[in-house]
């Protein structure tokens, strides 16, 4: 029966508290598609069993991505330092007792060279542990939370993440072998690990967010990594040199523990969970295949060339992420290496420079959205981080470094317009199977990125030492390229649909 109708029968005081019983809350809404919520087929209300608590603030999952991202910026650069001393320690080398440390006219240390192979190796194997078993779970959990709700995928690997941090202290403690640490990765890698939250987040904003605001919305989301990566990096730093490794470790533990439960406690379901839902089946990993092979629902108006934009666009994302990742586990062991030689607190202020550039590309996108299309903010983003690499290869002093640093200030602006351009692509229903594929070549962007840059970086320090970043630039140029070419047919199609009308 249509309102009018029912207005006519129902008194006013009636019908407003039937509206009122039926209007589902503003998380979990599904209204007409330009105005609203991307949302899927059975997002048509509210959870059964609301969140315990009620958070007074308008925010959605924000903290649990920040508090999540906090804890892996903490960890991430430590893990990579301790490894450096351990390595260091079992073959007796003491980088600081060289005195040529920092003198580039100085011979190299074989023995450091050595350090930095076997650092850069181990990095590889611990990636490739946690993210080639997270590659496999990551699209069964982002398509199961179509079904089963959001929530479970916000708070099960956190709970993963914890467990790696519980791994990694009793290797420290214990002064275990460094090979357990691939155990850890493994545990975290079975429960989603941080992309699992990733999609669950970034699904979840689809599922609250009309397509107008979406892009803001994805690079909001962003920032919140910035803003916890740099707060990390600067604490972590400072503690690692006054306290040692284990102490920020029990703060990455606590953290995960409290993403877990704010997402339990607080954050509302953006889908009606299906009880019936199961885990383990191949339909997950079928939906993807149809949204890729098909071009979705959406592909009927624009054919083949509506599916080739969702390859192409998924290509860019990839080559992006990857370098992103890649690059990303090399500064420390750059840093750490003659003839910089930095110390715990310079690594956490880089690290904290580099995480500021996701608020600095906020900025600059809303600012850019006000006079460019969505894809020449992209660009314009890929531009600052060819910049910003091409410094890096060629730094060999402090101020050339953080003048890198600077230079990337939009290098995070590309990201958050390719993740809104794939998810208008493909219909409300689709959404679920989208975000659990991009999911999954962000997984797959870690393997990759590691295992080349992990690989390159050694086996050219022999004759560039900034090589590897060097390549990282080059490659940024392939999605540049295809984005301004699918945005000048865009552009075309536009204007010959407009002469045409």
């Amino acid at each position: 029966m249509d309102e009018s109708d029912t207005a006519a029968i129902l008194p006013g005081d009636v019908l407003d508290a039937t509206s009122a019983e039926d209007r589902p809350s503003s998380s979990c809404g599904h209204r007409d598609e330009d105005d609203a919520p991307t949302t899927t087929t059975n997002t048509t209300g509210c959870s059964a069993r609301p969140p315990p608590l009620a958070c007074p603030l308008p925010v959605s999952v924000e903290p649990v991505l920040f508090l999540s991202m906090f804890s892996l910026a903490l960890q991430a650069p430590l893990s990579t330092q301790y490894l450096w001393d351990r390595i260091s320690e079992d073959l007796g080398y003491n980088g600081s007792k060289r005195s040529e440390c920092g003198n580039s006219s100085a011979s190299p240390d074989p023995l450091q060279k050595e350090v930095e192979t076997l650092t850069a190796h181990w990095n590889l194997y611990i990636s490739l542990a946690g993210f080639s078993v997270g590659l496999l779970v990551v699209p069964f959990l982002g398509s199961w939370s179509d079904r089963a709700g959001r929530r479970p995928v916000l708070i099960l690997p956190n709970f993963g993440l914890a467990l790696q941090a519980v791994v990694y202290l009793v290797v420290m403690y214990l002064k275990l072998p460094v090979v357990y640490f691939l155990l850890g990765r493994m545990l975290s890698g079975l429960s989603g690990d941080f992309n699992a939250i990733l999609a669950g987040c970034f699904a979840y904003v689809a599922d609250t967010s009309d397509r107008r605001s979406r892009t803001f919305r994805v690079a909001v989301l962003e920032a919140c990594l910035g803003l916890s990566g740099m707060l990390a990096s600067i604490i972590g730093g400072q503690w690692r040199r006054a306290q040692g490794y284990i102490n920020p470790f029990w703060l990455v533990l606590a953290t995960n523990l409290a993403a877990a439960m704010y997402a339990y406690l607080f954050v509302r379901e953006s889908v009606l969970p299906d009880p019936g839902a199961k885990l383990l089946t191949t339909r997950h990993y079928k939906a993807v295949w149809q949204l890729y092979s098909t071009g979705g629902s959406s592909s009927e108006a624009g054919g083949r060339f509506h599916r080739s934009k969702l390859w192409l666009y998924t290509l860019c994302f990839f080559l992006v992420v990857t370098v992103h990742f890649g690059s990303r586990e090399l500064y420390v062991l750059y840093e750490l290496s003659s003839p910089l030689c930095w110390g715990p607190a310079l690594i956490g202020y880089g690290s904290a420079a580099q995480h500021l550039a996701y608020l600095t590309s906020l900025l600059g996108l809303k600012l850019m959205q006000l006079c460019l299309e969505d894809s020449w903010v992209a660009i314009v983003g890929l531009a600052s981080n060819v910049i910003g690499l091409v410094v890096f290869s060629v730094a060999d002093t402090t101020q050339l470094m953080f003048m890198g640093y600077g230079l990337c200030f939009l290098f995070m602006a590309a990201t958050p317009v390719l993740r809104s351009k794939l998810s208008k692509l493909v219909d409300p229903s689709e959404q679920g199977a989208l975000f659990a594929s991009v999911a999954c070549v962000e997984s797959l962007c870690f393997l990759v990125g590691s295992g080349i840059f992990n690989s390159l970086y050694p086996a050219t320090l022999h004759f560039m030492k900034g090589f590897t970043f060097l390549f990282a630039a080059v490659i940024l140029f392939i999605p540049a390229g295809i984005i301004g070419t699918l945005q000048c047919l865009d552009q075309r199609r536009d204007q010959r649909d407009s002469a045409a009308s």
